[in-house]
């Protein structure tokens, strides 16, 4: 390991919208540029601070103006933006780095500047059989067992093993980097046994399981014969089907088509359809629902689009009536503010719980899509299945629950992917920071600079009447609102309505609009504490924004005296998947934060953690398909 690094002289960048959103900023270098800007500009004297070997300066001066830049005082491992002293020694981590800082004092003057030696996050990634994967990562390695991923060396990827006598250095096994299909992450208990390299007893495991293994699957295939016994009429397509398409202005994505071939050759046969498709936030998922329940409606069938909230309900009622209904299609609303009596009629009935009501009986359904479907129990979602046997069904979701996912892994249920995101869309650019009121300030106002809107988001909803207090004392001039679910149906309708005519600026809100709004206009989002959200429900609602082609910025910040271990690991994860596309990453992810539960029972759930869920989903597979031929 390379020894530390040394330094004359470092600038500080405070952690501001501004500074966090240029990346590459400066540490060490072009000191003098960056001099002279602090000369002639206050914004730059107000938010950097440089610091110099030999000059005066207590240690207690530089946590004052640490403070004043935005850092927040904390003791433990500390994150970008946070700063901890011990006596004569300051470490900061500035957003301008990937590494923290020790500030060493003698007096009242600063004696050294040096590297704190710890391993940035994003520079530990590896990705192995398409699997982000980082050192001190658990794996499994399928022939050898589980054990501890320690890096690539020389295009070997090295797995350290348990040691072959008590006290002695653990093992070493080097994988060349083509041989690496054989290794995947291990997700099962945070703490798996490590096995011993050259024994047998990761061979008897690995027997054992796939006997366990393959009773379950003749278990599973027995409950799902039920269902496959049902026989309807294939759904064919049509001349006006095409005609129909060809006047849509949205051109299909090439994993949009191929999820579509996948549904519709489910619909060719004369068996029901069960399938998940997954596709991240704003990836088209409704486009794909929309064809598919044109073509069931076109057999002389109906569908069924059941939606978790009124908002999303609406939103979805909209862009069906608005595409369809001049082609002859008659689409209709449900909530329990509507009357049933509105749905005899209709083609395509788009609704919420209300379609689960004992009193609401759809004659002639043929599809039904449950959207979000990680927002629905198991017993709402298998409520109409039961009711209507040979209905076909598409689950959307853009992080499905781990038993989804489960099922899907495993071959279970059928999954498509929607993996290419829309022309011109980029990447939001993430931070996860501790909370300060300087960059909330800065954040809201950049994107008012630019016209934009902002959503404000509190886990709890009894924080929105003091933010919206503290909002108004700051931006007395801008319209701000508030959005929760303990809100009057219609005033909620309104209020999402205003919103989306730019009619208001701010909107603060609790989780409630994690699902499904599509406003272009909104670039920011500021988590008041995202300690208290999941993993798979932050990606969600950092979906929320960058619908268009602007730039967008989703801030996550937590107290920082407050943040636990299980916080810690999903903001982090939230870092590590940026990316377009990466809906499914945090899925599994949250698959291994969270855990089995009893998904698929516990003693299957003590299979899948001895030999981790990778290798559990894969035999399963093979199983069912050795059992189906």
């Amino acid at each position: 390991m390379d020894p530390p690094k040394n330094y004359k002289e470092i600038i500080i960048f405070a952690p501001t919208p501004s500074f966090l959103e240029s990346g590459d900023l400066g540490f060490a270098e072009n000191l003098s540029k960056y001099k002279n800007l602090r000369l002639h500009n206050n914004f730059w004297r107000r938010n950097t601070i440089i610091l110099e070997t030999g000059e005066k300066k207590s240690p207690s001066e530089l946590s004052c103006e640490l403070t004043d830049l935005g850092y927040v005082k904390y003791v433990g491992e500390i994150h970008k933006g946070e700063f901890f002293q011990q006596g004569g020694l300051i470490t900061i981590f500035p957003i301008n780095n990937q590494t923290p800082v020790t500030i060493e004092f003698e007096g009242n003057y600063v004696t050294s500047i040096q590297e704190a030696k710890i391993v940035p996050h994003e520079t530990r990634l590896s990705k192995i059989s398409g699997h982000k994967i980082e050192a001190g990562d658990y794996v499994v390695h399928e022939d050898h067992g589980i054990g501890v991923f320690r890096g690539i060396e020389k295009n070997y990827l090295m797995i350290e093993y348990a040691p072959a006598r008590k006290n002695g250095e653990p093992d070493k096994l080097f994988v060349p980097e083509k041989l690496s299909k054989k290794i995947s992450p291990y997700l099962g208990l945070k703490n798996p046994q490590i096995n011993r390299l050259g024994t047998p007893l990761w061979q008897e495991t690995k027997r054992k399981a796939k006997e366990d293994i393959l009773k379950f699957a003749r278990e599973l295939l027995a409950l799902y014969k039920t269902r496959s016994e049902v026989k309807r009429p294939p759904y064919e397509p049509s001349s006006f089907e095409k005609e129909i398409w060809d006047s849509f202005e949205y051109q299909l994505t090439e994993s949009q088509e191929r999820a579509l071939d996948d549904i519709f050759k489910d619909f060719s046969k004369d068996e029901p359809m069960e399938r998940l498709l997954v596709g991240d936030v704003g990836f088209g998922k409704t486009e794909i629902a929309l064809r598919a329940s044109l073509r069931v409606i076109l057999n002389g069938k109906r569908t069924a689009l059941l939606s978790p909230t009124t908002v999303l309900c609406d939103q979805h009622y909209e862009t069906f009536k608005k595409r369809l209904e001049d082609k002859g299609v008659n689409v209709e609303r449900l909530t329990r503010f509507d009357s049933k009596s509105r749905i005899s009629g209709a083609d395509i009935i788009i609704g919420t719980h209300r379609i689960l009501s004992k009193d609401i009986e759809f004659s002639n359904l043929g599809l039904l899509i449950i959207d979000e479907e990680q927002r629905f129990g198991v017993r709402h979602k298998e409520t109409l299945k039961k009711r209507y046997p040979g209905v076909d069904v598409l689950y959307l979701s853009a992080t499905p629950i781990p038993r989804t996912l489960a099922f899907s892994l495993s071959k279970i249920r059928p999954m498509s992917l929607i993996s290419d995101p829309p022309e011109g869309r980029t990447p939001i650019m993430t931070f996860v920071l501790p909370r300060g009121e300087k960059i909330i300030r800065e954040a809201i106002t950049k994107e008012l600079r630019r016209k934009g809107q902002i959503y404000f988001l509190s886990p709890r909803i009894l924080k929105i009447p003091f933010i919206f207090e503290k909002l108004e004392r700051e931006f007395p001039k801008i319209k701000k609102a508030a959005l929760h679910g303990r809100m009057s149906e219609k005033k909620l309708v309104q209020t999402m309505h205003d919103f989306r005519e730019g009619k208001i600026q701010v909107l603060i809100s609790t989780t409630i609009i994690e699902n499904g709004l599509d406003i272009s206009s909104v670039n920011t989002l500021i988590v008041e504490d995202a300690t208290r959200l999941g993993l798979s429900q932050a990606h969600q609602l950092r979906g929320r924004i960058g619908r268009g082609k602007v730039q967008a910025f989703a801030y996550f910040l937590y107290p920082a005296k407050k943040l636990k271990q299980k916080a810690e690991e999903r903001l982090e994860a939230l870092l590590s998947f940026q990316e377009l596309g990466a809906g499914l990453e945090i899925a599994k992810r949250d698959l291994e934060l969270r855990g089995s539960g009893n998904i698929l029972g516990r003693e299957q759930s003590g299979v899948m953690n001895r030999i981790g869920w990778n290798l559990y989903f894969q035999y399963l597979s093979e199983s069912l398909e050795d059992l189906e031929t």
